[in-house]
């Protein structure tokens, strides 16, 4: 045949693939459209293509709080980059010792630690916010920052075991018959092969300690600690007139720092995600 008809499967899940991809992007077109219109016209035009473009809702929104935005930004900043250094460091030495160490009780630790998967976050917060209150620490970064300090995140314990097991014990037996002892195997033998896991972890408590309203909103009550969850949120006033041009436009520019962190790290993520470990 000098003509073979076209397999139109592939084009068609394609099609439904950027069908669906749009759908999903829609809202944030639409905050986008939204942050470039006056604000009289926001709900006035539902549609994605503004009849008058302005930039005074970036402006206006930037110095419209206490504090330039950007004060909030460097206080998200603060608390995200602590908390994604301390869940590093304290996720992977908890998983370390559960993929290759041996100590009494091991599996029934294990265990105890998948269980607190499982346990609602709202089952917690109240005796937690008494321990941080008797401790003098409401209106500081720990009670946000400590917890991952203390490896409370059992979900990336679970996701570097994973992973951590699919690496070959003989790299270990190799670097003790060398001298390297637990500590010194860690840093130089299991890390570096543990990047695409260590990269998960980053990205995730990123765009999650980023976006976290209801802690941050509970144990920031100063307005000079707001962050920018909590700092989006004083734009609305249910007793009076709420600023939504202005809210639009800061929305946008903090989903920058998440767009460009995962970003990134994408090239990790699927790999840390399926935990391949070495081929």
């Amino acid at each position: 045949m000098l003509f073979r008809p076209l397999n139109g499967g592939p084009v068609v899940k394609h099609i439904l693939l950027i069908g669906f991809g749009l759908v999903m992007l829609y809202p944030l077109l639409w905050m986008i459209s939204s942050s470039l219109k006056p604000e009289e016209l926001i709900f006035r035009e539902p549609g994605l293509w503004p009849s008058q473009v302005t930039t005074e809702n970036y402006t206006e929104g930037w110095y419209a709080l206490k504090h330039p935005f950007g004060y909030y930004l460097w206080n998200s900043a603060v608390i995200t980059v602590l908390s994604v250094v301390a869940n590093l460091v304290a996720c992977s030495l908890a998983a370390y010792a559960f993929a290759r160490l041996n100590f009494p009780l091991k599996k029934l630790w294990f265990a105890i630690m998948l269980g607190t998967i499982m346990l609602p976050y709202h089952v917690t917060i109240v005796p937690q916010y008494i321990m941080f209150s008797k401790l003098d620490l409401i209106n500081t970064i720990w009670p946000l920052v400590m917890p991952k300090i203390l490896a409370t995140d059992a979900f990336f314990i679970f996701l570097m075991v994973q992973f951590i097991r699919t690496l070959p014990r003989e790299l270990d037996e190799a670097a003790e018959i060398d001298g390297a002892g637990y500590w010194r195997i860690f840093i130089r033998v299991v890390m570096p092969l543990c990047m695409p896991a260590l990269a998960t972890t980053a990205i995730f408590t990123f765009i999650w300690t980023w976006n976290d309203f209801l802690s941050q909103l509970l144990y920031l009550n100063n307005p000079d600690n707001f962050t920018v969850p909590v700092a989006l949120r004083t734009f609305l006033d249910a007793s009076s007139d709420s600023s939504w041009g202005p809210m639009f436009a800061m929305s946008i520019i903090a989903l920058g720092p998440i767009f460009g962190f995962f970003l990134a790290g994408q090239k990790y993520l699927i790999r840390g995600v399926a935990t391949t470990g070495l081929k």
